[in-house]
């Protein structure tokens, strides 16, 4: 068991994307899910135990090594860049797709009351939304969803791990 989870442990590190179970028994043939499975849930414990500066988390349908929050301000001097900056309106349209998708920009423009094409563009650039297809609607117009990017970014393991309306007010009181 060792063995497999030191091969788990270097396919979850040299994944750039969060890596899932299906995808690590596709390359470790023959290997039950239950036990990959088994593997990653330990490995999740050994590096929670360890408490060092990285962490293996559950994240957007796979695992991923993450650095420790609270370590933060030593990462961003590594990268000496900025992180992916979202304007207000930006974000605003992110959490109406988030919550509402898949959306067409008519809804979009209509929730925030503004024209949203600006917003919308600048986080298909970024990756964070993606066009999910078209309303069956005369104009077959096109429908926006988020993306896996925007699961990692936002630290989700999927939508249903997004605060609910009540959960929200909650916190603004």
């Amino acid at each position: 068991m060792e063995q497999k989870k030191a091969i788990i442990e270097a396919l979850v590190f040299a994944s750039e994307a969060p890596l899932s179970v299906e995808r690590i028994a596709d390359i470790l043939t023959g290997e039950e899910k239950a036990l990959i499975s088994q593997a990653l849930q330990e490995l999740v414990g050994d590096y929670e135990e360890r408490k060092g500066g990285i962490y293996l988390q559950a994240v957007a349908g796979g695992y991923q090594f993450r650095t420790s929050p609270d370590l933060s301000t030593w990462v961003k001097k590594l990268r000496a860049a900025k992180p992916v900056g979202v304007s207000p309106a930006a974000l605003e349209t992110l959490a109406i797709i988030a919550y509402r998708q898949p959306v067409v920009k008519a809804d979009i423009d209509r929730f925030r009351g503004v024209d949203a094409a600006g917003a919308l563009r600048g986080l298909l650039d970024k990756k964070l939304v993606r066009i999910v297809g078209r309303k069956d609607v005369p104009g077959k117009p096109i429908l926006y969803g988020t993306t896996r990017k925007f699961l990692e970014v936002f630290n989700l393991q999927d939508l249903s791990a997004l605060p609910t309306l009540r959960e929200l007010k909650e916190l603004q009181e």
